[in-house]
C-alpha cells in the first residue's frame, strides 16, 4: 500500500508543479510484464496458502532478484529509477543473508512471533543478520505494517520516477537516438 500511495504522490507533486499526467504515457518500459509478474510472485507468497510451504521463500527472492534486475536495466531508460534500484538491492541483500527471507521486528511480527517463519519472513533475533536493514520500521494505521529502510528508499524511488516522468518526456535510449531524435 505504501508504495502505491508513493506514486500518487509523486503524481500529483509532478502535476501540480507543472508536469502533464500524458507525459507518464511516454516513458517507454522494456518487458513491464516482468515486474507484474514479480509482483504478484511476492504477494502470492505472502497472502496465499502457498506461504506456508517450504521453499516459497527462494520464489520471493528470484522475484526480487528479477526487479532489482529490471530497474536496473532501466536505469538510463527511466529518470530515478536508480532510486527503485537501490532500494531493491538493499532488501535482496538481507533477504539473502537470511536464507532468502526478510527478518522482522519480533514487535511488528504479529502472529508470525508463534511461527517463527511463514514465506518469506522470520521473526527478527540474534541468528538473522543485517537486522538493520530489516522490517523494523513500524507504520500505524491505513498503511500500517513493518518496513524495511529498502522499503523506504524503493518509496521514495517511485515517488521521484513519478514525478519526473509528469515533468519530462522520455529520455533517448541512446546517444545514437539522442542524435537523431528518434526514441
Amino acid at each position: 500500500m505504501v508504495l502505491l500511495v508513493a506514486l500518487v504522490v509523486g503524481l500529483a507533486a509532478g502535476i501540480l508543479t507543472g508536469g502533464k499526467l500524458g507525459n507518464v504515457a511516454e516513458v517507454k518500459l522494456r518487458w513491464p510484464w516482468l515486474v507484474l509478474a514479480a509482483l504478484v510472485v511476492r504477494e502470492a507468497t505472502v497472502l496465499s496458502p502457498i506461504s506456508s510451504v517450504e521453499g516459497v521463500q527462494y520464489i520471493y527472492a528470484a522475484a526480487l532478484a528479477a526487479l532489482v534486475a529490471w530497474t536496473v536495466w532501466h536505469v538510463r531508460r527511466i529518470r530515478g529509477v536508480w532510486i527503485v534500484a537501490l532500494g531493491a538491492a538493499l532488501n535482496l541483500v538481507v533477504v539473502l543473508a537470511n536464507g532468502a527471507r526478510m527478518p522482522v521486528a519480533r514487535s511488528l511480527a504479529g502472529s508470525l512471533v508463534e511461527r517463527g517463519h511463514a514465506g518469506q519472513y522470520v521473526v527478527m533475533a540474534s541468528g538473522t543478520y543485517l537486522n538493520w536493514l530489516a522490517d523494523w520500521i513500524g507504520v500505524p494505521g491505513p498503511l500500517g505494517g513493518a518496513y524495511s529502510p529498502g522499503d523506504v528508499v524503493v518509496a521514495l524511488g517511485i515517488a521521484a520516477v513519478a514525478f519526473l516522468a509528469t515533468r519530462q518526456g522520455p529520455r533517448p535510449a541512446s546517444k545514437l537516438d539522442e542524435m537523431t531524435g528518434s526514441t
